[in-house]
């Protein structure tokens, strides 16, 4: 039976590497699929004839006729949650690899059967060798998973399944994050375009219920596509940021930081996004890099603005004729300058220290001149204008001189009344009217292209504005400490090391983290401000943090005896990374002592993007250190990248975020398009995604199924680069799925009706040489590829479960085949190969089942079991060590069949040479020593059927034979092969 993994190409699929070769597959590999897809080709060839044809030749016309070969749609027949019950092989869906067909059923009875949660010894203790737990990185609510989060969940599952196989007790902790601004960014978006209203006319209960009705249905949808990945998730401890127990772990966490003076409210510089309203964290800010004068869109103007521009005017020095030049890439903040910079060993201006220069639109404004080495002497002028209360740099410069720090902004970006003639105005608006203004009273002096960094909200789209707001702040320096000791001290392990040299990089230059936002979404800040029902002469607020308003009246109370007051909570609530910090700790009960807490915490992994390094996982290291005095977890391994097939980065907007469940179960073109309308894209950035979608996947995307997914995202997962994700090499991999279909119902055809394997995989020492070589095969990969999980190397385990897999479809099962159809005197032999080819099949099912759960599950459960194994289901089943049998590993038996396996692809590559392949051949072979001899005499049989049915017989030639002649040969290192050919006698 020939095991094909060519199958199910896709028509119009070209097969192709993305960002590496295929995995390396040996010569007798490449000769088999050859074969194969041109046996496939012949057959495709045929079935395309017309009935019409076929009707005019001797056979009989009812099988003359084209068959319809498409299957109706896939309707499994087994009860939601009940064992699967297994069609037979002959059934259509049977015949070859389905993904529908082999997927379905499996994760709702692994589900009810206990499989996903924690498995303890008979004591109801951790099994002996300990715990594995890894807490998903919550996904966003905010829409359906992309490939990104597919990687994610295929690596965390690899190593929960892996774990779970090798005798831990393992917990995978399923959830999502409520997505504070960027889930009411799109509801706020949708409620304009579907009502016109905004949240503000909305109302602060009824824009809450529409995200809580948004929740409900992407959770339900994240759910739906982590269990269509596989991910061996306990759903009975799944979580949400906003749950009831994981809200009062947020404010539990931020009344101790506040009590304890680390959480405090200032009046400092934030990211404030003008058409949200909000302040931003940087990772919400993008950073645009232009390379000179540039107009660009923004939120809310039907012009464009420029921006790459500086412009340079003058100020009046008090008092003289005299001026100075500054020079501004924002000219309309100088509406909110309040002092010049010079350097103070600039000889140009050292006259001009500590005199004043007046503003020529304002008033009464004078700028005092200081002195400061942020003003470099040979840029522009030498003289930096400062506005301290809207430039990072310009604030630390106000706050080392006292300078008035004059806000010139409304939240809507609107000027204010510090602004004088310019009130009301918007801001960029405001920005041409100055450079009028300027010019108009002879204070302009000319404008240059500029490279600069422009800031933007990931959100909106709208230019990022640094203003003072008073906020809520957290102070890093003192959390930072133990997390950086941590780092460096090995407690936490990152790969690849490259992060953990970032991370320590980053908190050695930390800074106070916000934790305000302007927004109805999140958690609530829980802290009361103190209003006083009697004048009093303090300027202080006073605040009081607690779990709710009893709790802070009490505390007030107690705090300020005597004082009247009323509470008044604040209407911000938490950056949503505060909770999102909790969480590898709050899903597990904290602050509750609870079962879960003290025997899972701390975890075991946590994987993700490196991207949120800083973001997610240093705060998480932090507050976990802090609040539960331990790390949050002992590893982190920082996975690549996704990027389309361009090695762009995925965006909605270029049509190349791929929906994981459309690679899985296929989708058309159309279809594909049709989803670009269900969000919030403009109509523009729609047609420029259609375009994508239409030349990248112009028959739509075919169906890869589930295990072939996981297994390319797991194999082209590298410590170094990130993944160029090509659908073709999905689909690649969907044919090796077929391959271990095919070659799993081989076997099955092959094994007596009777048959029951040895109780142990243990060797008899009767094994055959070939035996003895697929048995090593088997051991080494097994040790290797555990090695290989060991190290986190993902990429490099599956290349050597593909390999292993290869050799024994295109080795042993080939040279197996004639000795397992023997009987009589020979049958012992027979045995022998049925035992270990169960044995190494068997073995290679345990091996992939990590990384392809539902195809490894529905050919285990057809296999027969060992006498008194009782295992369940396959992800209960041990994980090969490549120890078990210390036999196995025989170095001897492999090295001797590799020369015969060399020997075999010397012959086949002549055969495949030949100019004219009707003529009959007669294969050679003539050991280069004579030790050699003995060995391939002995493996003639194996030879041929290596080499296959285009050569019946192989003779070993002695070293005192002759060469044959009239041959073509190629010599190796072990053997020289001779082909012989003649033509075929009619």
């Amino acid at each position: 039976m020939a095991v094909n993994a060519g199958s199910h190409n896709a028509p119009g699929m070209p097969t192709g590497p993305v960002t590496e070769p295929p995995p390396p597959i040996s010569a007798t590999s490449k000769s088999a699929i050859k074969s194969a897809e041109k046996r496939a080709k012949f057959e495709a060839k045929k079935a395309k004839q017309p009935a019409q044809q076929a009707s005019t030749t001797t056979a009989k016309p009812a099988k003359a006729k084209q068959q319809d070969t498409t299957l109706p749609k896939f309707q499994e027949l087994t009860p939601p949650g009940d064992k699967k019950i297994l069609r037979p092989l002959d059934d259509p869906w049977c015949k070859a690899y389905h993904p529908a067909a082999v997927e379905s059923a499996w994760d709702a009875w692994w589900e009810k059967s206990g499989f996903y949660k924690p498995q303890f010894d008979k004591d109801g203790n951790v099994k002996p060798k300990g715990t594995f737990t890894i807490p998903i990185p919550p996904p966003n609510i905010t829409g359906s998973l992309h490939c990104g989060h597919a990687l994610a969940t295929t690596l965390q599952d690899v190593l929960i399944r892996w774990h779970r196989m090798k005798g831990y007790t393992t917990l995978y902790v399923p959830g999502s994050d409520h997505a504070g601004i960027s889930l009411q960014s799109i509801v706020e978006k949708r409620l304009k375009r579907e009502k016109g209203l905004t949240r503000h006319e909305l109302g602060r209960e009824a824009f809450l219920a529409l995200c809580h009705d948004w929740k409900d249905d992407y959770r339900a949808r994240i759910t739906t596509s982590l269990r269509r990945l596989g991910g061996s998730m306990d759903w009975s401890r799944e979580a949400f940021t906003m749950d009831d127990n994981l809200s009062h772990a947020v404010r539990e966490a931020f009344t101790r930081l506040h009590d304890e003076g680390l959480i405090y409210r200032a009046n400092k510089l934030v990211n404030w996004c003008t058409h949200l309203q909000t302040t931003l964290s940087n990772l919400e800010v993008d950073n645009i890099e232009l390379t000179g004068t540039t107009k660009l869109d923004v939120p809310g103007y039907q012009r464009k603005i420029e921006f790459g521009t500086i412009w340079y005017f003058k100020y009046p020095i008090d008092g003289t004729e005299d001026t100075l030049e500054v020079a501004t890439t924002r000219p309309e903040t100088m509406l909110g300058d309040s002092g010049i910079a010079v350097n103070p060993k600039d000889t140009r201006y050292q006259h001009l220290i500590g005199k004043c220069a007046r503003h020529p639109f304002i008033d009464g404004r004078l700028l005092q001149i200081v002195a400061d080495d942020h003003a470099k002497i040979d840029e522009g002028s030498g003289a930096v204008k400062l506005t301290p209360a809207h430039d990072p740099n310009d604030f630390e410069i106000g706050k080392r001189h006292k300078l008035e720090f004059i806000n010139i902004y409304n939240d809507d970006g609107t000027l204010n009344a510090n602004t004088g003639p310019f009130e009301g105005q918007r801001r960029f608006d405001a920005r041409y009217k100055v450079l009028e203004a300027l010019k108009a009273a002879n204070l302009y002096s000319k404008e240059e292209s500029r490279t600069m960094s422009l800031p933007k909200c990931s959100r909106s789209g709208d230019i990022i504005e640094p203003l003072m707001k008073p906020q809520w702040w957290m102070s890093m320096k003192e959390l930072g400490a133990p997390a950086l000791n941590a780092a460096k001290t090995g407690e936490i392990i990152f790969k690849p090391e490259s992060s953990q040299k970032n991370f320590v990089n980053w908190l050695e230059r930390i800074n106070d983290w916000c934790l305000s936002r302007q927004l109805l979404w999140g958690h609530r800040v829980n802290c009361w401000r103190l209003v006083e029902q009697e004048d009093t002469q303090s300027a202080e607020e006073l605040w009081v943090a607690a779990d709710n308003e009893t709790e802070a009246r009490q505390k007030a109370e107690k705090r300020y005896p005597g004082r009247k007051f009323s509470l008044q909570q604040d209407d911000d609530v938490l950056d949503t990374w505060f909770s999102s910090g909790l969480w590898p700790f709050s899903t597990l009960g904290w602050p509750k002592e609870t079962p879960d807490f003290k025997t899972f915490y701390p975890t075991g992994l946590l994987e993700t993007g490196w991207d949120i390094l800083f973001f997610w996982i240093a705060r998480m290291i932090m507050l976990g250190i802090k609040l539960t005095g331990n790390v949050p977890f002992r590893e982190v391994f920082c996975h690549s990248l996704i990027r389309d097939s361009e090695g762009r980065k995925m965006s909605k907007s270029l049509g190349n975020v791929i929906d994981p469940i459309d690679v899985m179960e296929g989708i058309s073109l159309e279809d594909l398009q049709a989803k670009l309308h269900e969000g919030n894209l403009d109509p523009k950035e729609i047609e420029k995604a259609k375009k994508y979608q239409k030349s990248t996947f112009p028959q739509g995307i075919p169906e890869c199924g589930t295990d072939a997914l996981r297994f390319t995202l797991a194999h082209y997962t590298t410590s170094s680069s990130d993944i160029n994700l090509d659908i073709t090499s999905i689909h690649m991999f969907r044919r090796f799925c077929n391959k271990i279909y095919q070659a799993t119902n081989f076997a099955l055809g092959k094994f007596p009706t009777d048959f029951i394997p040895r109780a142990t995989s243990e060797m008899t020492g009767q094994e055959s040489l070939a035996e003895r070589w697929i048995l090593h095969q088997f051991s080494t990969a097994a040790r290797d590829i555990n090695r290989a999980l060991s190290e986190r190397d993902f990429g490099r385990s599956t290349r050597l479960a593909h390999q292993y897999f290869y050799d024994l479809c295109d080795t042993y099962i080939e040279v197996s085949k004639a000795i397992i159809q023997q009987d009589g005197p020979d049958a012992g032999s027979s045995i022998s190969a049925l035992n270990t080819l169960y044995t190494v099949l068997e073995g290679a099912l345990t091996l992939l089942h990590p990384y392809m759960p539902f195809l490894t599950e529905e050919l285990w459960q057809r296999l027969p079991r060992r006498p008194g194994d009782e295992t369940p289901s396959i992800m209960l089943a041990a994980y090969p060590e490549g120890d078990a049998d210390a036999r196995m590993q025989d170095v001897k038996s492999r090295d001797d069949f590799e020369i015969a396996i060399e020997a075999a692809r010397a012959l086949r590559n002549l055969i495949a040479e030949r100019k004219n392949n009707k003529t009959e051949v007669q294969g050679y072979l003539k050991p280069t020593e004579d030790s050699t001899y003995d060995l391939l005499s002995s493996q003639q049989d194996a030879i041929v059927a290596l080499v296959g049915k285009a050569l019946s017989k192989v003779t070993v030639l002695s070293s005192k034979d002759q060469e044959p002649k009239e041959c073509t040969v190629r010599t190796g290192e072990d053997a020289t092969a001779y082909l012989f050919e003649q033509m075929k006698l009619e």
